[in-house]
């Protein structure tokens, strides 16, 4: 019997879909979202914190463990799960998106039209081969190709990891996407040969990339390339446009094009709205930075019944206003957070400096989420997704 598993069930009018996703270190329900221990971490929260927040999966950077403290070291602790004290499944990237990442910024940027232009030193060549850059640690030269991406991810160990790709920016022309997907692909079955030479199939699953920036005809190309090859699952990664309406259209169009029986994640993307969003679309997984990175910055997630400030989908715990607020983040939140500390107390954490306010909001911010997703799974299990969407959700 395989341990590895996906069985999905269509609900409502729509692609929206319920499933359950196995692994060999447990089961997934989708959808979900995925958190990133970007460098084997949740920063600031361990992880049994995570999982007392019913988290079910996370990632990690192949990238960054490539550099520091390298796969060899990962491997010698029995890989990632045991290294970092993770027992749950968990998700590598590819290392790609740092190519796109180091020479043109952060998706966030990208959705907001304000992508750099100018890649930085660290990136010095893309070439058919893989791409060659310069370690922002010490200085030294690699070369990241689609073999050693995942010679790297078979040694970190992660139970799902992704094919080698270059994820275009939103502001190069045709021409380049289309050469930069093809690129992908070719990258994408050296990757699945490397896969299966080193016979990683025995315990994890690869997932393939779907590339073609905001181009419908060259999404389409890279949906049918997809779904031609072996791959056990699909990743939508990749420029989805200058705003909001564009990515949603982007996304739409793309998952509507993908094989159904496969799980398909959405990479880098996971706001309030885009769960709701890609769930209609029939997206299993999300993952974004989000909710952690704002809650080191003293933001916490809040659905618009509690957002006195109407501050999109969170409140900034460092404003006077909550100096001598003594409520909770959400009165009704079940999170250790919520539990035992108020909007005072935080406040006071962040301005005397105190590393535990950025531990107690980041435990508030993945509990959100998590519990954001089982609503949603709540939600699609009777197929009134849509009478829930404003209980999260803030148009104005």
């Amino acid at each position: 019997m395989s341990l590895f598993n996906f069985t999905y069930t269509i609900v409502g009018s729509n692609r929206a879909r319920l499933g359950i996703l196995t692994t060999p270190h447990g089961v997934i329900e989708t959808p979900a979202f995925i958190f990133c221990a970007t460098k084997a971490s949740i920063k600031g929260v361990t992880p049994h914190m995570m999982r007392d927040a019913d988290t079910q999966i996370i990632l990690s950077n192949t990238y960054h463990l490539f550099l520091q403290p390298g796969a060899d070291i990962v491997a010698k602790a029995g890989g990632l799960h045991r290294f970092m004290g993770w027992d749950g499944p968990m998700l590598t990237d590819s290392g790609g998106f740092q190519i796109f990442s180091l020479g043109h910024g952060s998706v966030s940027s990208e959705i907001k039209g304000k992508r750099n232009t100018h890649r930085p030193q660290t990136l010095l060549k893309i070439t058919e081969e893989g791409a060659k850059f310069r370690s922002y640690i010490d200085g030294k030269i690699h070369l990241l190709t689609p073999e050693k991406s995942i010679e790297t991810q078979v040694k970190l160990g992660a139970d799902l990891i992704v094919s080698f790709d270059e994820c275009t920016p939103f502001n190069v022309d045709k021409n380049y996407t289309a050469k930069s997907m093809r690129m992908s692909h070719r990258w994408g079955v050296r990757s699945l040969a490397e896969f299966h030479r080193l016979e990683a199939e025995q315990k994890q699953r690869l997932y393939g990339i779907i590339q073609g920036g905001v181009y419908e005809d060259l999404r389409l190309e890279s949906c049918d390339n997809v779904n031609n090859y072996p791959y056990f699952g699909h990743a939508i990664g990749g420029s989805l446009g200058a705003d909001k309406t564009q990515m949603y259209d982007v996304v739409t169009m793309t998952a509507s094009k993908l094989d159904p029986k496969r799980p398909i994640h959405l990479l880098g993307i996971g706001g309030v709205k885009d769960v709701f969003k890609g769930v209609e679309q029939g997206i299993d997984t999300f993952d974004c930075v989000h909710p952690t990175r704002l809650a080191r910055h003293g933001g916490a997630l809040v659905r618009p019944p509690n957002n006195t400030v109407k501050r999109r989908d969170n409140i900034n715990l460092n404003n006077g206003w909550c100096r001598d607020d003594h409520t909770p983040i959400e009165p009704d939140c079940g999170c250790y957070t919520c539990s035992h500390y108020s909007k005072a107390y935080l406040h006071h954490l962040l301005k005397a400096g105190e590393l535990l306010a950025h531990t107690l909001i980041t435990v508030h911010n993945v509990f959100f989420m998590n519990r954001l997703m089982k609503a949603v799974r709540t939600a699609l299990s009777s197929a009134r997704l849509n009478t829930i969407y404003s209980d999260w959700v803030n148009d104005d």
